[in-house]
């Protein structure tokens, strides 16, 4: 019974913990998905929930599937680290500031947003924002060319994995050059993942 009590006392803490971190999360980012995932990194290591590898795999997986990249990081994150309960704590924390914020501001908004405090303002936040967003990039860019455990030695130059390089190169020039479908992108980027790297 002692155990059982403090399982459920852990699980309750970090069930708070995961509200705690992904409210703060949703309150104080601004511009979108890709600005959150610089201060969700920083949230796991703080807490120590997922390694930098388990990130960028739940990364992977929120962009394949429907739905906002954050709130799916966000759901994907709860559940491995408290399961269905966590899951649906750290997906209602990140989406609520939203909602409160929305309700709260979006009168204010309309017969203020041509005001030159509020021009200002978000004139200053859009440079953070892309900040965010570069700085998203290279920590999923480094996980992905330099940390991924399945770099093979034969295929790496200057600890970079070729492979993975050539591929990035590859959908970004279709995505960016060519205006690829990014889905199909993704697919088509996961089924030469399962050639070029299960052997």
């Amino acid at each position: 019974m002692l155990f059982t009590m403090a399982r459920n006392e852990v699980n309750g803490m970090i069930l708070l913990e995961l509200f705690g971190a992904f409210f703060k999360i949703g309150l104080f980012t601004i511009g979108g998905g890709y600005a959150m995932l610089p201060l969700i990194q920083q949230e796991m290591e703080t807490y120590g929930w997922l390694t930098a590898q388990q990130f960028i795999d739940i990364i992977a997986i929120a962009e394949i599937t429907p739905g906002a990249i954050a709130v799916n990081t966000a759901t994907f994150v709860g559940f491995r680290t408290a399961g269905i309960i966590g899951a649906l704590v750290a997906t209602g924390a990140i989406a609520l500031p939203s909602l409160i914020t929305i309700v709260t501001l979006s009168h204010f908004w309309e017969t203020h947003q041509d005001h030159p405090v509020v021009k200002a303002v978000f004139a200053g936040i859009r440079p953070a924002v892309g900040g965010l967003i570069v700085a998203a990039a290279v920590t999923i860019a480094k996980a992905a060319l330099l940390d991924d455990p399945l770099i093979d030695e034969t295929f790496a130059l200057w600890g970079i994995d070729l492979r993975s390089l050539l591929l990035a190169v590859a959908v970004f020039v279709a995505v960016r050059r060519y205006k690829a479908d990014p889905i199909k992108s993704i697919m088509m980027a996961g089924a030469v993942g399962l050639l070029l790297f299960s052997f």
